[in-house]
């Protein structure tokens, strides 16, 4: 599934990562939800503009290790950034994608008898200023970003989306070599 979801925040399972920085009835105010789901991380947020992977797939089947998938997921985004014109990199121990000190994507799955739930989160065009409510991913001054923010370009969602869904396909599903 590739979605933009409404203003939401989302708490992980590390609970000691889940940290907002306002009450949630402040966020109720500015119609923000807060949802607690069982994926790795911590405090996370989404908001339109922000593109939103969640591969169901068999680990198993596809010969894959968690860390693998992790890193899979993370060349996916690189690869979908650099469609962009943007180049990013991954950070061992914290997973996601990175553009210099700026944090552009975040990763947190789950994965129950060897099906994978939740997935990659890729800031494209979104309102960066959802993330100073909270924490991200639990990183004390971690600056996010867009490709917007970076490129100086208005990126279209839905070419994005589509991208997206050819590089899973090339990378996890039937294209898979």
């Amino acid at each position: 599934m590739i979605v933009e979801h409404p203003a939401v925040i989302t708490l992980g399972a590390r609970q000691s990562l889940n940290k907002l920085r306002v009450s949630r009835k402040y966020l109720t105010t500015r119609h923000i939800n807060v949802v607690e789901i069982r994926r790795g991380g911590g405090a996370t947020a989404h908001n339109p503009g922000q593109l939103v992977c969640y591969p169901i797939l068999n680990l198993q089947q596809l010969g894959l290790g968690i860390g693998q998938y992790v890193r899979t997921l993370e060349a996916i985004g690189a690869e979908l950034l650099s469609t962009l014109g943007l180049a990013s990199t991954s950070r061992r121990g914290t997973p996601g994608l990175w553009v210099g000190e700026r944090k552009i994507a975040s990763i947190g799955i789950r994965v129950s008898k060897s099906v994978t739930y939740h997935g990659i989160a890729i800031n494209i065009r979104n309102d960066l200023s959802i993330f100073d409510l909270i924490v991200p991913c639990g990183l004390e001054n971690v600056k996010m970003t867009s490709a917007q923010r970076e490129t100086g370009r208005d990126h279209s969602m839905n070419q994005a989306k589509r991208k997206l869904a050819a590089l899973l396909r090339r990378h996890l599903g039937t294209d898979r070599q």
